[in-house]
C-alpha cells in the first residue's frame, strides 16, 4: 500500500473536487489517500458534501485562498510541509494551481518521492495582464521541469501546456480526462423533466436554456445575454434562459439583462421572464433534463463539467470554441462549437437547436452515450492507477 496526499486548491462545487474525491475513495486500497484543501470563497457554494458522501474526511487548510496573500500563502505551505512530515507519503499530488503550487514546493522541500500536478485549467491567458500572465508562466515552469507527472484533461490542453505556452516538457505530460459519476444523470429523466418545468411554468412549446457556472469574468456571461437579446429579434420561437451559479459579478450580470431589456426574475418569484436567476443548485441532476439546450461562453475553460453532465442527461450543448472544449463533445453530434466573444455565432447555435427538430432530436440521442463513454469514474481511477504505478 502507498500513501498519497492529495491537495486541492479548495472545497467549491466544479470539477476538481470531484474529481480528487472520487480518486481519493476510488483507487483504496492500493492508495490510501489524505485529502487536503481550502475553504469555498464568499459567493462560491461549498463541495464538502462530495467527500463526505463517499465516506472522506478532509483535512481544511482556512489558509489556502484563490487570491494571493503573502501571510496566508506561508502559512498554508508551512502546514503542508508538516502534513508530508507526518504522513510520509509515496506521491503528493496537486490539483489546480495554487495548491499546485504550495503542495509542491512543499513536496520537493520535504524530498517526497514522487510528485503529480493536474491542470484542470489554467491561468495562462483571459485572468490576469501581461506581467503578472508571465510571472505565473515562468512559476509553473520551474515547478515542471521537478515534477514527476504532469496531468492534462484533455488532448488540447496539452498542446497549450507543452507547445503554446512551453510550461511542461511533452514525454512527462499524460492526458487524463476527468471522470465523474454519471450514471445519476440517466434515469427519472422524464419526471426530473415535468418537476423542473411545472415549477417555473416552462410550456411544451417553450425552450428552455441552461447555463451553469461561477458568475465570474472568465465566463463571460455577458456574450450569454447579448445572444439571448439577438434571438428575441431572430426566432419564433419562445425560449426562457436560466443561470444557474453565483459569484462576485451577479449584481453586473442583473444590470447587464436590464441594460439589454431582458427581462429577469429569481427562483422563489414565479413570474414569467426571460431569464431566471437560480443560484446554486448542488443536485443539477434533478434540474438539467428541464432544459433544452446548456449554453458556457467562457473566455477560457480546461474541462467543463456542467457540459459533461449535460450531454450525460441527454441535454445538447453549445460553447464557446476555447480550451478544451472541443475533446468532451462532438462537433455538430452532441455539441456545436462557436467563436469565443461571437454573440452572433452563439444565437446562430442555439436557433438552430430550436428550429431543427430533427438535428436536436439526433444530438440528444447521441449525447448520453459519448458521456458515458468517455468521462466515467471508473475510466479516470483505472487511467490514474496506471499512471501512479509506471511512477513507482
Amino acid at each position: 500500500m502507498y500513501r498519497i496526499l492529495r491537495i486541492l486548491n479548495r472545497f467549491n462545487l466544479g470539477g476538481p473536487v470531484y474529481n480528487a474525491s472520487y480518486l481519493s475513495a476510488d483507487l483504496a486500497p492500493e492508495y490510501e489517500t489524505t485529502l487536503v484543501g481550502g475553504l469555498p470563497e464568499p459567493g462560491e457554494a461549498s463541495a464538502l458534501f462530495i467527500p463526505a458522501e463517499l465516506g472522506i474526511q478532509p483535512y481544511l487548510l482556512p489558509e489556502m485562498r484563490r487570491s494571493i496573500n503573502l501571510r496566508n500563502d506561508r502559512q498554508a505551505y508551512r502546514m503542508l510541509r508538516s502534513i508530508i512530515r507526518e504522513l510520509n507519503p509515496t506521491i503528493v499530488h496537486t490539483h489546480a494551481s495554487k495548491a499546485g503550487a504550495l503542495g509542491r514546493l512543499a513536496a520537493f522541500h520535504e524530498r517526497v518521492p514522487l510528485t503529480v500536478h493536474t491542470f484542470h485549467g489554467h491561468v495562462f491567458h483571459s485572468y490576469f495582464n501581461q506581467a503578472s500572465t508571465l510571472f505565473y508562466k515562468q512559476l509553473e515552469r520551474q515547478l515542471a521541469a521537478k515534477t514527476s507527472a504532469i496531468v492534462a484533461i484533455s488532448a488540447r490542453q496539452k498542446e497549450e501546456l507543452c507547445t503554446v505556452h512551453r510550461i511542461a516538457p511533452f514525454h512527462r505530460t499524460h492526458i487524463i480526462p476527468l471522470g465523474f459519476d454519471l450514471e445519476r444523470f440517466t434515469f427519472d429523466h422524464a419526471s426530473r423533466r415535468a418537476n423542473f418545468r411545472k415549477k417555473f411554468d416552462i410550456s411544451n412549446n417553450t425552450f428552455a436554456i441552461g447555463i451553469v457556472g461561477r458568475l465570474a469574468a472568465v465566463k463571460n456571461h455577458l456574450l450569454f445575454l447579448e445572444a439571448l437579446a439577438l434571438l428575441k429579434h431572430q426566432t419564433k420561437v419562445n425560449f426562457r434562459a436560466f443561470i444557474v451559479g453565483d459569484g462576485e459579478l451577479r449584481a453586473k450580470i442583473e444590470a447587464a439583462c436590464d441594460a439589454l431589456l431582458l427581462s429577469r426574475s429569481t427562483a422563489s418569484d414565479p413570474r414569467q421572464t426571460d431569464v431566471v436567476f437560480l443560484s446554486w443548485i448542488t443536485d443539477v441532476a434533478q434540474i438539467l433534463p428541464g432544459f433544452d439546450a446548456v449554453a458556457l461562453t467562457s473566455h477560457n475553460e480546461g474541462t467543463p463539467v456542467s457540459l459533461i453532465e449535460a450531454q450525460a442527461a441527454g441535454v445538447p450543448v453549445v460553447s464557446t470554441h476555447v480550451g478544451g472544449v472541443e475533446d468532451i463533445l462532438i462537433q455538430g453530434q452532441t455539441g456545436l462549437l462557436t467563436r469565443p466573444g461571437s454573440p452572433d455565432d452563439l444565437a446562430g447555435a442555439l436557433r438552430l437547436l430550436m428550429e431543427d427538430e430533427d438535428l436536436y432530436a439526433e444530438m440528444a440521442r447521441k449525447a448520453p452515450a459519448f458521456a458515458l463513454e468517455h468521462f466515467s469514474r471508473e475510466r479516470l481511477a483505472s487511467d490514474m492507477r496506471a499512471l501512479y504505478e509506471r511512477l513507482i
